[in-house]
C-alpha cells in the first residue's frame, strides 16, 4: 500500500506490474527523470543551446575580452618635460631674433651728446632696416644710423667693455639682436640734404637748402644753426647725404669732414636704416618723425624739373612747324 501511495505522489498512472513495488519505483523514477530531461531539453531549445554548447558562454567571454583589448585606444605618448623642450624654444627664439635684427628692426644705443636734446646718452632707439631692402633712400629730416664713412670716429672713445668676457657676451647678444649694438663704427645724425641739393650755413645761420631757410626747433638750446663751423655752399654728390647733429656745438658731422672723399657727405650705401622710435628708457619713449620744416614746397632741388620744363617749351615752339608741314601735305594730296 505504501508503494501505491508513493506512486500516487509521483503522479504515476500506469498499471501495476508483477514484481512488486521495486518495479513501480523504478518506473516512477524513470518517468521523473524523463520529465526532467524533457524540461531541460525544452529549456535548451528555447534558448537555442544544448548540452554540447555548455562551453560556449566561456568561449564568448574570452573572445569579448580579446576584442575589448584590441579595440582599446592606444596609450598616449608621454609629453616631453619642459626642461627637455626649453633648449628647442631658446633656439627658435634666437633664430627669430637674428632674422628680425638682420632684416627688420635693430636696436642701437646712443653713446654721445651729439643728438641732444632729441636723443640722450644711453637712449635705445629702434632702427627700421626693412625699407632700404626695397630701395628706399634716406630723406631730408630723418634721423639715420650709418657706418663710419672713414675717419669720423678715430678720436672717439670705444663704448665696449674692457673685460674680454663681458665684451664677448655683448658681441653675441648684439649679433642676434637681443642687445643694442655696441659697434663703435656706427653713427647717428639727422639728414639735412640729399644728393643734388645745395646746402650752406653762414654766420649764425639759418641752414639753407636749395636757397630755402630751415626752421630747426630740434636744435639744442643755446646752439646756433651753424654751430662753431659755418660752411658752404656745398653741392651734395648724387648717392650721398649731408648729415648734422642736433647738438650743433658738439657734433663732428659733415661740416668737419669736408676735406675727405665725398666732401663730408655720407654714401647712401653706408646707411643702416632710419631711427623711428626711442624705445628705452620708458620715460624717454617717443617717436622720431620728420620735422615740418622739411615739407616746404620750395625745398626740393629745382634742377630735376628743368628737363620736363624744357620739353614743354620745345613742344610749344614746334607747334607752328608741325602745322606748316601738315598744310603742305594736304595741298600735295589735293593736287
Amino acid at each position: 500500500m505504501g508503494d501505491l501511495v508513493i506512486g500516487a505522489r509521483s503522479g504515476a498512472g500506469e498499471p501495476e506490474r508483477p514484481g512488486g513495488g521495486r518495479v513501480t519505483r523504478s518506473a516512477d523514477s524513470s518517468a521523473s527523470s524523463a520529465a526532467v530531461d524533457d524540461t531541460t531539453a525544452q529549456t535548451a531549445d528555447e534558448h537555442g543551446t544544448g548540452p554540447e554548447d555548455s562551453s560556449e558562454p566561456l568561449r564568448r567571454g574570452t573572445e569579448s575580452a580579446e576584442e575589448s583589448e584590441s579595440e582599446a585606444p592606444a596609450k598616449p605618448h608621454k609629453q616631453r618635460s619642459f626642461l627637455k623642450e626649453l633648449p628647442i624654444l631658446i633656439g627658435i627664439a634666437l633664430i627669430l631674433a637674428l632674422v628680425i635684427k638682420t632684416f627688420f628692426v635693430q636696436a642701437f644705443s646712443i653713446p654721445s651728446e651729439s643728438m641732444q636734446n632729441t636723443l640722450q646718452v644711453g637712449d635705445r632707439v629702434l632702427v627700421d632696416k626693412l625699407t632700404p631692402w626695397f630701395g628706399a633712400e634716406p630723406e631730408r629730416g630723418e634721423v639715420v644710423v650709418f657706418h663710419d664713412p672713414g675717419g669720423w670716429l678715430n678720436d672717439e672713445p670705444s663704448q665696449r667693455s674692457s673685460n674680454s668676457f663681458v665684451r664677448g657676451f655683448q658681441d653675441v647678444l648684439s649679433f642676434i639682436g637681443l642687445m643694442p649694438s655696441t659697434n663703435e663704427k656706427d653713427l647717428i645724425k639727422r639728414v639735412i640734404a640729399v644728393g643734388g641739393d645745395t646746402v650752406e650755413c653762414k654766420g649764425d645761420g639759418p641752414v639753407m637748402v636749395n636757397g630755402v631757410a630751415l626752421d630747426e626747433p630740434y636744435i639744442y638750446q643755446g646752439n646756433t644753426p651753424c654751430g662753431t663751423q659755418p660752411f658752404g655752399p656745398v653741392r651734395v654728390p648724387s648717392g650721398r647725404i649731408w648729415v648734422m647733429g642736433d647738438h650743433r656745438a658738439d657734433s663732428l658731422d659733415s661740416r668737419f669732414h669736408m676735406d675727405q672723399p665725398g666732401g663730408g657727405a655720407v654714401p647712401v650705401d653706408n646707411v643702416i636704416g632710419r631711427a623711428f622710435v626711442v624705445a628705452w628708457p620708458i620715460d624717454h619713449w617717443s617717436t622720431l618723425p620728420v620735422p615740418d620744416t622739411f615739407d616746404q614746397k620750395d625745398l626740393a632741388e629745382t634742377l630735376p624739373m628743368a628737363p620736363p620744363a624744357a620739353g614743354v617749351v620745345g613742344a610749344v615752339a614746334l607747334v607752328p612747324v608741325v602745322r606748316r608741314v601738315r598744310a603742305r601735305a594736304d595741298r600735295r594730296k589735293e593736287s
